[in-house]
């Protein structure tokens, strides 16, 4: 066993007595303390491994619809997140299975008025897959909005800042999923889009999805031609266009339905989402062979594996990174990345591992990482509100109402000001609709602006704790902690109109339950999972804790996974606010050093 040094001994010591002392003497705050000592990364059920070797899914969060554009030594990731603000998160990497967030593409989602604080009315639109490209010192992003077609942006850095949204091609051609390529041998530039059913004539029977290609300007902002059809497939979206050795390659996913008694997208061991490859060495326009490169294998319990990027390492190993979809019995963390090791066989990339030896792959749960010695890294969680700016890990419920936020009117807390909730009626709030789900969706919470969160991180526990100043809340507030996804469940404070305050819990349903009354000013709540079961617990010092309200199902919904942040609204004008003073997060997964 290696022994310490004295030197080591002695400043191990004076850390020790001056984190007594100080305590001792204060009774510093959580966030004080935590940052007088120094935590080393730790390693989870999921992740860096910290032995040169990771376990699927090494980002293990709602971090779907993932395209990667490598630059020099570093990995960037980009991922949709509909109606969040601000959208499409950025995340980089030296290694490929340590990702850490550094900015949006999306400052706010500025194209359409149903995505803003007073309407609320965009749920399940505004941000879906996108894809990311780096051309001639320029960066590109594109992605389609359902409501509202084509887009591009572009930035000279990739932590920007990002240009106003280009539109390219209306949302009456367009479904979804753009890819592009610059052929720098011909000097054209292509954008592939599934165009669904919108331009689909009768001539063509096939069943499923018709995916065009259009070329475009070389610097990438306008359409030049109609588009030409390349393939049609049942449900084929999400491609990315390669051209390896002469060889062009698109990349799609794609439905086989054996069981059409459930909807793709519902756990059925007879349907999956494959990732299939199309390959031409004639022309990006084909004609193609298409193949079946990867498909659900044993150790997502029969959770279908598609829709990436694909990548190369340093040693010239191919690898792959993609989603695991919601068609699980229980997806509440939403759509997850997992990595796979990338074998070409006979000119095919074959993902993950031919576990049947069928000549497709299947994805792999623990394997060695593409690149060696590089630190345990992971996106941020906790924060003690120090900064002016607001962490990337945080993002808001549509856009905010940005006088009715703050990060500077007091030092080192989170101050969010009480709007009036939004009315009950058409054009608020969330429309029921094939992707968005009917639970609860004509409560309050989803029309009350300003709501912060974050995702949660794993499927297996975690316990995330906040601090709470009430001392600012008016009658009719209403404002605590929220767990949400596709359902939402509160615990907080009300505050009625004689100005007393109690503790509440909430159900997805606006069912409240009442609790004490609070007459102190701090307030610290407490939430854990153990898979998709969750509690609440209260205290008033940090330090007892009580159960309150039922133990709840979290759930995935609206195109989200389960997230964890703070709400304050008003029913009746905008008044009051309430402080957070910091948040913290612990759970089963990899941890960065501070």
């Amino acid at each position: 066993m290696k022994k310490m040094s004295y030197s080591g001994v002695y400043k191990v010591l004076v850390l020790i007595l001056a984190v007594t002392f100080f305590w001792c003497n204060s009774k510093p705050e959580k966030k004080e303390i935590a940052a007088a000592i120094e935590v080393k990364a730790t390693t989870g059920s999921w992740g860096d491994q910290g032995d040169g070797t990771y376990v699927n899914p090494i980002l293990n969060a709602d971090y779907p619809d993932s395209d990667i554009e490598q630059v020099g030594d570093t990995y960037y990731m980009i991922t949709s997140k509909q109606h969040v603000s601000p959208g499409m998160p950025i995340l980089e990497s030296k290694d490929m299975v340590n990702w850490t967030n550094v900015g949006h593409v999306f400052n706010s989602l500025s194209w359409g008025p149903e995505y803003n604080w007073d309407r609320m009315n965009g749920y399940s639109f505004g941000v879906w897959a996108g894809d990311l490209a780096y051309h001639e010192g320029t960066w590109y992003c594109y992605q389609i909005d359902y409501q509202h077609g084509l887009m591009v942006t572009t930035a000279k850095d990739i932590k920007g800042p990002w240009s106003a949204p280009v539109f390219m091609l209306p949302k009456s051609k367009v479904l979804d999923d753009p890819a592009v390529f610059w052929d720098e041998e011909t000097h054209k530039a292509y954008v592939i889009v599934n165009t669904a059913g919108k331009q689909k004539s009768a001539k063509n029977t096939i069943e499923g999805n018709e995916n065009r290609i259009y070329e475009m300007s070389w610097d990438g902002t306008k359409i030049l031609d109609e588009g030409k059809l390349v393939y049609t497939g049942m449900g084929a979206e999400a491609a990315k266009v390669y051209k390896i050795e002469d060889t062009w390659y698109i990349f799609l996913a794609e439905w086989t339905i054996g069981d059409k008694s459930t909807k793709p997208g519902v756990k059925n061991p007879k349907n999956d989402r494959k990732q299939i490859v199309l390959r031409s060495k004639e022309s990006i326009y084909g004609p193609y062979e298409v193949k079946t490169v990867l498909e659900k294998g044993a150790v997502f319990n029969d959770r279908s594996a598609s829709q990436g990027a694909l990548m190369q390492a340093p040693d010239k190993s191919w690898w792959y990174m993609h989603q695991l979809i919601q068609n699980d019995d229980i997806p509440f963390q939403g759509r997850p990345q997992c990595l796979e090791p990338v074998k070409w066989v006979d000119g095919w990339p074959i993902i993950g591992v031919d576990e049947d030896n069928d000549g497709i792959g299947e994805p792999v749960k623990q394997y060695k990482k593409p690149i060696k010695d590089y630190p345990i890294t992971a996106p941020s969680t906790d924060d003690d509100f120090s900064s002016a700016k607001l962490g990337f890990q945080w993002e808001w419920n549509h856009n905010p109402r940005n006088t009715h936020w703050s990060l500077t009117e007091r030092s080192g807390w989170l101050r969010l000001k009480a709007s009036k909730v939004l009315p009950n009626e058409k054009g608020y709030g969330p429309n029921i609709n094939e992707w968005t789900n009917n639970d609860g969706s004509d409560s309050d919470f989803w029309r009350a602006s300003n709501t912060l969160s974050q995702r949660i991180m794993g499927i297996t526990t975690g316990t995330a704790m906040a601090k709470f100043d009430i001392s600012g809340m008016k009658p009719h507030q209403l404002a605590g902690f929220v767990r949400y996804g596709g359902v939402f469940n509160l615990l907080g404070i009300e505050v009625d109109a004689t100005g007393k305050k109690h503790l509440f819990y909430m159900n997805p349903l606006a069912k409240k339950v009442t609790g004490p009354e609070l007459t102190g000013n701090d307030l610290y709540v407490k939430t854990s999972n153990n898979s998709n079961q969750a509690t609440y617990e209260y205290s008033f010092d940090g330090e007892n804790f009580k159960r309150f309200g039922p133990t709840f199902t979290i759930a995935f919904g609206k195109w989200t996974g389960d997230r964890l942040g703070f709400f304050s609204w008003n029913e009746k004008e905008d008044a009051g606010y309430i402080d957070v003073d910091w948040f913290t997060y612990d759970y089963d997964g990899p941890k960065a050093s501070n």
